[in-house]
């Protein structure tokens, strides 16, 4: 073996740097900095360790606790950090309020993750109560089973979170509570609107019933040659009591329109059918104003319910004429899209931008100067608003103050083929007066509207017979059918006019004309006159139009 001072041992100590005592010596202060420096950093992580806020500790898997900080013993309210270095045993019984159960769940974790981070959990104190903690806990890669624990007290956060809770759960109770006391409150007044609409179409319709009496005892009253101061005393009788009429009839139409009282009946109906009879309704309207009157339709074919469509159509024509002074009006129908505009245009004095939304509310009418020149209480366009939004068709307006207005509202074209009702033409005046001589019936529970009616058929020339209910038909009869029956739908005891008629004509095998006449609107009973095959007529009654409808069917009666 070669010596050292051998060329084989001097190649050796070149090789590891040691070659000679020189080069040796030079070597240790590169040395002793290096351990100066790691012995610095030593200190260091041993200072941070023991001053450090939050709990820092070390463990064995098997074996427990083998080192904590001072942070961790102040935490766990021990003096000395040494007091918490617990077995693993003591682990589960005197810190981790899960127990044993919660360390194997938790070693699981780190053997397959080799982290846990963000383990929020309780451990145990000196004193035996708990406090919350989040853990961080990383495996060592350098030393198999070893975890470095960082612990910080997050008791505080968790009061807050808790209290936080609590206020939240309160704020919810009484936000619960406040909304029951408003779905209460919004019930109760839900339940007296209710209550108001049922009592004012109530009121309504026992109003009408006199009415009804009056306007046929003042319609006898104008067909009679009366002296001229007479003749002007019963005029304004009968113009007093059509304003009463029109408010009446526009109450009892606004409170079923909010109490959702009418369901659309859709249909197709060509245009044609829908603005002719419209136009000829308004024609003569407009010329006793001075004013002309056009049509433009067409062969489209339209999907709604043509008895609300022509209510509002109805209406934008009325204001047409009661507010345009002088040039024309003009009721057409233009394509947009998939709908229809259905417009009503005229050349009065026209509304200012500001008002444009307020014409829609109840009992709001436009400045018509006088209040002699006013007519209604500004009830139709808020019906329109109503009926409108039961069709779900846009309403619209546009206005040029001192050139005039056009009301608009948009009505779905048809895509089917199918071919739409043909709607009953109005009826054709007739050859002579075929109602003198003739059998009429009149049924209705009111003495006052018996009288009258039965005065103002009379002086049209017929024979009247008047009867109550059923029983006094009969009576009045004597085993005769009458020609024509004028029935009141509403009679005594539930009794409808319809179930009298029904047994007249099933008693006389004959199916005997008849006319309902009712101040209840309700789609009910119009449905149950429709399978009666009776024309309806709404009190009051206009006498003008109950005397076409009883030339009409008595003429047609007659060419049978």
């Amino acid at each position: 073996m070669a010596r050292p001072s051998e060329p084989g041992a001097n190649a050796l100590a070149g090789l590891l740097g040691l070659s000679n005592h020189t080069v040796r010596k030079s070597h240790y202060p590169e040395l002793a900095a290096r351990l100066d420096e790691l012995e610095t950093e030593r200190k260091r992580y041993s200072w941070l360790f023991e001053h450090a806020v939050h709990g820092i500790f070390q463990a064995s898997l098997d074996d427990g606790l083998r080192a904590a900080n001072p942070a961790l013993a102040r935490m766990l309210g021990y003096a000395d950090p040494q007091a918490v270095l617990f077995s693993r045993r003591d682990l589960a019984s005197h810190l981790f309020v899960g127990g044993q159960a919660e360390l194997q769940d938790i070693a699981q974790v780190l053997q397959r993750e080799q982290a846990l981070l963000g383990y929020e959990t309780q451990l145990r104190r000196k004193d035996g109560s708990s406090i919350d903690v989040l853990m961080n806990l990383l495996l060592r890669p350098d030393e198999e089973g070893v975890v470095e624990g960082f612990v910080a007290d997050i008791t505080e956060r968790k009061l807050a979170q808790e209290r936080l809770q609590q206020l939240n759960d309160e704020l919810e109770q009484r936000v619960a509570e406040r909304t029951r006391q408003l779905m209460e409150a919004r019930d109760a007044a839900q339940a007296a609107n209710r209550s108001k609409d049922k009592y004012l179409a109530a009121a309504s319709h026992d109003l009408l019933q006199p009415l009804n009496a009056a306007r046929l005892l003042i319609s006898t009253l104008r067909e009679r040659q009366l002296p001229q101061a007479e003749q002007l005393l019963v005029e304004r009788a009968h113009q007093a009591l059509e304003g009463a009429e029109d408010l009446l009839s526009d109450l009892l139409d606004i409170s079923r329109l909010d109490q959702a009282a009418i369901k659309p009946d859709l249909d197709l109906y060509l245009l044609d059918d829908v603005l002719a009879p419209l136009a000829s309704e308004f024609q003569p309207v407009a010329a006793a104003e001075g004013l002309g009157l056009r049509l433009r339709s067409g062969r489209q074919v339209i999907r709604t319910d043509v008895r609300l469509l022509t209510r509002i159509l109805r209406n934008f024509l009325s204001n047409a004429c009661r507010y345009t002074e002088q040039g024309r009006i003009l009721l057409g129908a233009r394509r947009r899209g998939d709908c229809l505009r259905l417009e009503v245009w005229d050349t009065g004095r026209g509304i200012a931008a500001q008002r444009l939304q307020s014409i829609f509310l109840e009992f709001n009418q436009l400045d018509v100067g006088r209040a002699a020149d006013r007519k209604g209480v500004g009830l139709g366009l808020a019906i329109v608003e109503r009926i409108a939004r039961i069709l779900d068709y846009p309403v619209r307006v546009r206005s040029w103050p001192g050139r005039g207005s056009v009301f608009s509202i948009d009505v779905p074209l048809s895509t089917e083929r199918r071919c739409p009702p043909v709607l009953a033409p109005a009826p054709l005046p007739s050859v002579g007066d075929p109602l003198p001589g003739r059998r009429l019936l009149v049924l209705d529970n009111e003495l006052s509207i018996l009288q009258s009616m039965a005065a103002l058929l009379a002086q049209w020339g017929c024979e009247v017979l008047t009867a109550t209910d059923r029983e006094t038909a009969f009576q009045v009869l004597q085993g005769r059918a009458p020609e024509l029956v004028l029935a009141d739908f509403h009679l005594d005891h539930g009794v409808t006019g319809c179930e009298v008629v029904r047994d007249l004509r099933e008693h006389f095998a004959v199916t005997i004309p008849a006319v309902m006449i009712t101040a209840d609107r309700s789609d009910q009973s119009r449905r149950a006159m429709q399978r009666l095959g009776a024309p309806l007529l709404n009190k009051p009654v206009k006498p003008g139009k109950l005397r076409a409808v009883l030339s009409q069917l008595l003429g047609e009666a007659g060419v049978r």
